[in-house]
């Protein structure tokens, strides 16, 4: 007996003790009298009746079998064949193998028919292009159908349901994971197969509360080798390096040393943390059943072999510890047994299917080539003429028995082929939402138009495994009008960034700033689509002090831009409204630009620094191929130079040079003023552009205020289903037409034209057409009202059926259910009842109206000119 049936019968006595104890309290005080009050007290509670509920275990769910084709509720005479052959084959496995666990080959389908595993592979290429490569499909498989695990776990599945099935139910247990996946992957062209072996507690049950998530593993950078600098021939040499050898190998010895103790702590640390995090032992360790999908290589240009997760989609190596043995691999074409040593794991392994010394084919059409054996035409030569004719005998019979069984081959699917709507392929999950839970973070994947805000994933990172302390949520983003695709918030700094598509007015593509600090004039990082811009602006960074702008492909070559603000004036009184919107006092203004080849050096100006503050500008060109400085040139400005219409002078003062080259002519007084003059405009240009800066960042900041109040997405013309403007317009056109009808309808009416027209429709009618007439029209709105009376029954009947088999639905799934999903089913509660209650309303009132239309009638039959004289 093992240690999970002692501790079940450990319970059992524990409960059978309590419930004797029980017993003999309740004897020992039914020998007491009791008062009247708790005479009282007992016919009170005695009136409390429960009655708990029924428990069927492994109540396998049933189908309609009106919903299936005929190919699933019988076989053909080739399937029967194959089913022989594969039961001759299961019964030599047997006998051969009498340790092995069953082989998984003939499980029944949904119909309960049996049906070979190998059939109910459908090779099939959806229509979605995401669909086309295996990431795709894999991830695709593992967010569409929920897990149902196998129950008990350790035994192979009695049925196995069809890929068409499980897509309409979207559920499935590992088998019908991998056969639907590997449906996918065969229609798309790769060389897919489904696996039925071993794995872990956690794979079985896809638990990867123990593993990274996939969104935050680092991607392997591919490091370059640092290039070696040529030396060339005239090059200067380096100084010579006059330190100790001695002392810098002492040096870099310790610093080893350093590093090793870092690396071992790191490595000490890490074992510690898998050993805190290492799952308890499983008692059904290698025992546990699963199935999971291998892609060899050769076709699609996979370059090697790997194995894929249903559950997660995920890819892992051929080494995985994930998987602990292999029983057996199958796919559309045929059927492999492994005769490996699955001691180790998967490790190991071989997967050419070709080498039947490790795999065991189940038909003789293999597919994969068979190893050759190169020395059988050297014994065949060896022989003599008597062996040799004896052994081309039993060889051209074992050619002829091939020949025979080559035609056993595996007939076509009996499975529907694979159809999905675009509506249902974009909802992605179950009920258009699925969580799953990682090391440390967790991630919710929701299906596109779901969200109002176009959210379609959140991973929120956590820094505990018990998931309370949050560190930052990445949001990924579509349909956006705003063209946001993504962003990421740090809960622990406060910084947000947020990313976006090309396509906004302004071309932003990236915005970082804080969150306790929004507004403008705070510290923030703009990047823009630079080469939709027409100042090519490519990246602009903003604190409370400074502004910083970077340029790119510009025709002035302007590549820098630098603002250092001042502080506001205090000002004491009332503030007026339009300082807010003059700016920050700017204080130094720096622009840098590229080399100009078509100007010299000492006239292509490098850099110019507007010290506004100062009334200063400095002035450095840049340096010429043959010299080691620049020239400088440094302006004061005249003191009225922010006058307008004031006659600025100039004087040598005002003016200082430093010239590289002495034998250049000096500029004349004329040139320094007219050049002091291009200076003033280009400060007051670069002043405005800095305004204009500053404006630009107060509409970006108000039109992102603006847009996630709204969250607007962008719906196709195309797509009828969710554009609610065009269906809106829609609606209203049919309202209109339909309103139109039914104004022409009432208009031209004639109650007698169709009891008329029985009759021939004659000139003038007799008294017995007459009575005839009003009897038959009477009698005719009697049985309408009757019939829709009877459809007002049948309605309400139907909603009530349906209310309480939601009742009993809830009563079944309350313990297990959600927030949401106790909400969801309040709302439907309510909505049932009141359209129950405007049944019974309508019903109601139609008995209430039914006599009075009847005399309406019948007067109205009494007054028609045509039967008013026989009446």
């Amino acid at each position: 007996m093992d240690s999970s049936e002692m501790n079940e019968g450990e319970i059992h006595q524990i409960d059978s003790d309590d419930v004797i104890k029980e017993e003999d309290e309740t004897e020992n005080e039914e020998g007491e009298d009791l008062t009247e009050d708790a005479e009282a007290l007992k016919a009170e509670l005695a009136k409390i009746v429960v009655h708990p509920p029924s428990y069927e275990q492994s109540l396998m769910e049933e189908f309609d079998q009106a919903e299936f084709s005929p190919s699933y509720k019988d076989n053909l005479p080739k399937e029967n064949l194959v089913l022989q052959y594969a039961e001759n084959f299961r019964r030599q496995m047997v006998q051969l193998y009498r340790d092995r666990k069953p082989l998984f080959l003939n499980p029944v389908n949904e119909c309960g028919v049996e049906k070979f595993v190998c059939t109910t592979i459908r090779p099939t290429l959806l229509e979605f292009k995401e669909l086309y490569n295996w990431d795709g499909a894999a991830e695709f498989v593992a967010d569409y159908l929920n897990i149902e695990p196998l129950k008990p776990e350790y035994e192979l599945p009695k049925r196995l349901i069809s890929p068409s099935t499980v897509l309409k139910r979207q559920k499935g247990n590992c088998f019908e994971y991998s056969t639907l996946l590997c449906s996918l992957l065969i229609g798309a062209g790769y060389d897919a197969y489904v696996i039925s072996g071993y794995a872990t507690k956690e794979t079985c049950l896809a638990d990867e509360s123990r593993d990274i998530c996939p969104l935050l593993k680092k991607k392997e950078e591919v490091q370059e080798e640092a290039r070696k600098k040529e030396m060339k021939k005239y090059n200067v040499k380096p100084p010579r390096d006059l330190r100790s050898k001695f002392e810098l190998k002492q040096e870099a010895k310790k610093e080893a040393e350093k590093q090793a103790e870092k690396e071992k702590q790191r490595k000490e640390e890490e074992e510690r943390i898998a050993e805190l995090e290492k799952p308890p032992p499983d008692p059904y360790f290698g025992l546990r059943i699963h199935a999971w999908v291998l892609v060899l290589s050769g076709k699609r240009e996979v370059p090697e072999n790997f194995f894929i997760e249903p559950f997660t989609g995920l890819s892992h190596p051929m080494d995985s510890s994930n998987y602990l043995g292999i029983e057996s691999v199958w796919n559309n074409v045929n059927y492999w047994v492994n005769m490996q040593d699955c001691s180790e794991g998967v490790k190991g392994l071989s997967f050419d299917l070709g080498d039947s010394t490790v795999w065991e084919f189940m038909f003789p059409n293999n597919d994969k080539p068979l190893l050759k054996i190169p020395d059988a035409e050297d014994d065949l030569n060896d022989m003599d003429d008597d062996e040799r004719k004896y052994t081309s005998s039993s060889i051209s019979t074992d050619d002829e028995e091939h020949e025979v069984e080559k035609y056993l081959d595996m007939p076509p699917s009996w499975v529907d082929a694979l159809k999905l709507s675009h509506r249902d392929f974009q909802m992605r999950c179950p009920h258009g939402k699925k969580t799953k839970v990682y090391k440390r973070a967790k991630l919710e994947k929701f299906a596109h138009y779901l969200m109002k805000d176009g959210l379609i994933s959140r991973l929120s990172v956590y820094e505990d495994r018990e998931l309370t302390d949050l560190m930052k949520v990445h949001e990924y983003y579509a349909h956006r009008s705003d063209k946001l695709t993504q962003k990421l918030t740090n809960h622990r700094t406060g910084q947000v960034c947020e990313n976006f598509d090309p396509g906004r007015p302004r071309c932003l593509k990236e915005h970082q700033f804080k969150s306790s600090t929004p507004g403008p004039e705070n510290e923030r990082v703009m990047i823009f689509y630079h080469e939709a811009r027409v100042d090519g602006l490519v990246k602009r960074e903003e604190t409370q002090t400074e502004m910083t702008e970077e340029y790119s492909n510009r025709d002035d070559f302007l590549f820098y831009k630098y603002v250092e603000f001042g502080k506001r004036a205090k000002k004491f009184g009332p503030q007026e409204t339009s300082s807010a919107n003059k700016g920050r006092p700017i204080n130094k203004m720096i622009q840098k630009f590229h080399r100009n080849r078509n100007k010299p050096a000492n006239e292509d100006i490098a850099e110019i620094i507007f010290h506004v503050a100062e009334d200063k500008i400095h002035i450095s060109y840049h340096t010429e191929d043959v010299r080691i400085a620049a020239s400088t040139r440094e302006f004061l400005k005249p003191p009225n130079w922010d006058e307008k219409g004031a006659v600025l002078t100039f004087n040598p003062e005002m003016h200082q040079t430093f010239q590289v080259d002495p034998m250049l002519p000096m500029n004349k007084q004329v040139e320094l003023y007219e050049m002091l003059m291009e200076l003033l405009k280009a400060e007051e240009k670069c002043r405005n552009e800095v305004r204009d800066s500053q404006n630009e960042v107060r509409n970006i900041l108000d039109d992102r205020t603006k847009e996630e109040a709204a969250s607007e997405l962008d719906i196709s013309v195309y797509d009828t289903e969710r554009n609610e403007k065009a269906k809106k317009h829609r609606r209203e056109l049919e309202r209109q037409q339909l309103e139109e009808k039914m104004r022409k309808q009432e208009m031209d009416i004639d109650y007698l034209a169709p009891f008329l027209a029985k009759i021939g429709n004659p000139e003038k009618l007799s008294k017995q057409q007459a009575f005839s007439l009003k009897e038959e029209c009477l009698a005719d709105l009697k049985q309408r009202l009757i019939d829709k009376a009877n459809l007002i029954q049948a309605r309400f009947e139907k909603e009530s059926q349906e209310l309480e088999k939601k009742q009993a639905w809830y009563q079944q799934n309350q313990v297990s259910m959600g927030k949401e999903d106790e909400e969801e089913y309040l709302t439907y509660c309510k909505e049932a009842i009141f359209r129950i209650h405007i049944l019974d309303l309508r019903l109601t009132r139609h008995k209430e109206q039914a006599p009075h239309k009847y005399m309406q009638l019948e007067q109205k039959l009494r007054n028609d000119e045509r039967l008013s004289e026989f009446f």
